[in-house]
């Protein structure tokens, strides 16, 4: 059965602006959905096995950021099957995403995700984010990555490569403990309540910048 009418009424429920036709995007979308249930069931690459809960909690759950964060040069930490990046990669052609996933495996799949896909504005970096070069970025994106502090230690060399970079963290509830794992020269810039079509669990996503002197 085909995935592609569950996926426009999904996307069509979403606040964002996508640069693709609805259309486009959801066929994009479905083979993005029937490739990682393939290669899930010999890599184990998410817990979660259908295709129809794949695209609640993985792709929705990706694309409902994009309202709050800005292009086009996007950094995916601890990316895993290509989220949040590749569903950003595939509604934003006119960006470009680079996915940081040292697990051998998981990088494998997103090669082959970049080759399927046809994904040209995406890069595969298949190393640790603190061993990579800080290049100029606009946003820097993680989900289910670490805890705040952890994140921005291990990426806090991009701050200096462009006084403009944001990191956004998409969490489930984050605690006010771990939210006060931040802490000077960097600042929790907005606190955003995100509303995923057909998941009834909260999600958040908290948006931090670096403070200049």
């Amino acid at each position: 059965m085909s995935l592609l009418p569950q996926i426009e009424q999904s996307l069509r429920a979403l606040d964002s602006h996508f640069s693709v036709e609805t259309g486009q995007l959801s066929e994009s979308i479905e083979r993005y959905l029937l490739l990682l249930e393939k290669w899930n069931r010999v890599h184990n690459l998410t817990a979660i096995r259908d295709p129809r809960d794949m695209l609640v909690q993985h792709v929705l759950d990706s694309l409902v950021v994009l309202p709050h964060i800005h292009g086009p040069q996007i950094v995916d930490v601890g990316t895993g099957a290509g989220l949040p990046g590749i569903p950003i990669a595939l509604a934003k052609p006119d960006w470009q995403v680079m996915l940081v996933e040292s697990n051998q495996k998981r990088a494998a799949f997103l090669q082959q995700a970049k080759i399927e896909l046809k994904l040209q504005n995406i890069q595969i970096m298949a190393q640790r984010i603190e061993q990579i070069e800080a290049k100029p970025a606009n946003t820097i994106v993680s989900r289910a990555f670490s805890e705040l502090g952890e994140f921005i230690a291990l990426t806090r060399q991009w701050a200096a490569a462009n006084s403009d970079c944001r990191w956004a963290a998409m969490k489930g509830n984050c605690t006010k403990q771990e939210r006060r794992q931040i802490q000077a020269p960097f600042a929790i810039e907005n606190i955003v309540t995100l509303h995923v079509p057909g998941l009834e669990a909260m999600r958040q996503l908290i948006i931090i910048r670096h403070e200049r002197p």
